[in-house]
């Protein structure tokens, strides 16, 4: 295996041939004319070549020196455009924010507030990717994650970026014709629900408000789903009993296509959040935060 080059002598080596004097280097490197000399020694050692050739009254670079000359100084003015260009990063909204989150937050809230991020921040990428799974961000090296305030991740950065939202149950006229109405959460048993599944493999156990108290039901039935949309479409069907957020189907109750049901048992949720890991996030994640967050 290739040894490790130890860049501070390099980089001590080059400021020695950029000033020729050890004494002027030194002052520059913070460090003594001893130390800098050891240094240097050590660096020919290795490499088993004289670099520089010394009077008592001139510095000068031998050959070998000057071909680590030209080798050194073009590499760590290439080092220090990189370092600047990232100086750039951190100064300036640019490059890839990566966001997950459920298709719905998507569609209510992500693309209708960064609708004008194109003009905005013509350098900043998004990728909205849709999840269920209530994946971990960091380990899929997601910038940020939205989920309802109450289902974020403990110790997560948290920015609430929309209100309230009531789940609702709720069924087709043709299904609550054939198989009647429930009058309480404990009678949704015996009947057939639309189960909601995560991408994760865990099923979704509805909730409710009883009595002032939050109450959690499993439910059961023949139709299971990864997305609420499916949920929607299934119920319209007349396939069973859905329980969606109340914002999406606003057009079906108006239009009579779904009733809601059991209204005085209903649970709010505390609006999608947007979450990520800790306070120093780039400046393009900032732009995003700033974007979404409610006014």
């Amino acid at each position: 295996m290739r040894q490790q080059e130890n860049y501070n002598e390099l980089h001590a080596f080059l400021l020695v041939a950029q000033e020729s004097s050890f004494t002027k280097a030194a002052v520059k490197l913070g460090i003594s004319q001893s130390a800098l000399s050891r240094s240097i020694k050590l660096l020919e050692q290795r490499l088993g070549l004289q670099l520089f050739t010394r009077t008592t009254r001139s510095l000068s670079l031998t050959h070998a020196g000057k071909a680590l000359f030209v080798t050194a100084e073009q590499s760590f003015s290439l080092l220090d455009e990189k370092l600047d260009g990232l100086k750039h990063l951190r100064e300036t909204p640019a490059g890839l924010v990566r966001i997950s989150a459920g298709q719905y937050a998507i569609d209510k809230v992500l693309l209708p507030k960064l609708a004008k991020f194109k003009q905005l921040y013509p350098d900043i990428e998004l990728e909205l990717i849709s999840d269920t799974a209530l994946s971990d961000i960091i380990s899929t090296q997601f910038d940020a994650g939205v989920r309802f305030g109450s289902l974020v991740t403990e110790g997560m950065i948290s920015v609430r970026i929309d209100y309230d939202e009531e789940i609702a149950v709720v069924g087709s006229p043709d299904y609550f014709h054939e198989f009647g109405f429930p009058k309480t959460p404990v009678e949704l048993n015996e009947h057939n629900c639309l189960g909601y599944r995560f991408m994760g493999g865990g099923m979704y156990h509805w909730d409710f408000m009883i009595d002032g108290q939050p109450y959690k039901l499993k439910t059961q039935g023949q139709w299971v789903f990864s997305t609420d949309y499916s949920v929607i479409d299934a119920a319209k069907r007349g396939l069973g009993i859905g329980y969606v957020p109340i914002d999406m189907i606003k057009d079906e109750l108006k239009n009579g296509k779904l009733i809601h049901i059991l209204r005085e048992f209903s649970h709010t949720f505390s609006g999608f959040h947007l979450y990520y890991p800790h306070h120093n996030v780039s400046p393009a994640l900032r732009a995003v935060i700033d974007a979404l967050k409610l006014k």
